[in-house]
């Protein structure tokens, strides 16, 4: 007899072939499971920090108004105290014409302060907007972070079902996954 028409298996491919006849095994499903919540966990990551840096921007600006805000009010208020001491000039003055001089001043300043006190108050009216702005935008954030950590929490399960074997740890993933997905969902719906 020839060794050539003589073939053995070995313990090992008679394995591979059983595993290959049963399909896909938990191990295969777990990593294409914790692949998508991967996935799934950068997009919401991405959009927590998005959440994160249009609200900062948005408070940046708010900050830079109420900056202009404050700039605008003491500069109001030097003008008033401008047309005080012009009104007081006015009235300790004794030449008809100075008289005359401070009254104009001090009308001016009048003036003046009152045109300084509509930018104020625009620039007040837009700290606020955008302080508003800024609220509303963070306000997906908080739902974002929960998501991620459900999600966080789901591959860690995952991890740990397929080095134990056990099926229902895989379910508990898959509720925390469900429930991460749909947090994230809530966080832009509502």
């Amino acid at each position: 007899m020839s060794e050539e028409g003589i073939h053995v298996h070995g313990a090992h491919e008679h394995a591979l072939e059983h595993r290959a006849h049963q399909g896909p095994g938990l191990a295969q499903q777990i990593a294409i499971f914790t692949a998508v919540l991967a996935t799934v966990g950068a997009v919401v990551s991405f959009l927590g920090g998005k959440t994160q840096n249009d609200a900062l921007y948005l408070k940046n600006e708010a900050v830079l108004k109420r900056s202009e805000a404050s700039d605008q009010w003491n500069f109001y208020q030097a003008k008033s105290q401008k047309e005080s001491l012009a009104k007081l000039a006015a009235v300790l003055a004794t030449d008809p014409a100075k008289i005359e001089f401070y009254n104009k001043e001090a009308g001016r300043y009048a003036k003046e302060k009152e045109e300084i006190m509509v930018e104020a108050r625009r620039f007040d009216k837009e700290y606020k907007e955008a302080n508003e702005q800024a609220e509303h935008a963070l306000h997906p954030h908080h739902k974002l972070a929960i998501s991620m950590t459900f999600l966080q929490i789901s591959i860690a399960l995952a991890s740990v079902a397929a080095l134990t074997n056990k099926r229902w740890l895989l379910y508990g993933a898959g509720v925390g996954a469900f429930v991460g997905c749909a947090l994230g969902t809530l966080a832009w719906l509502i």
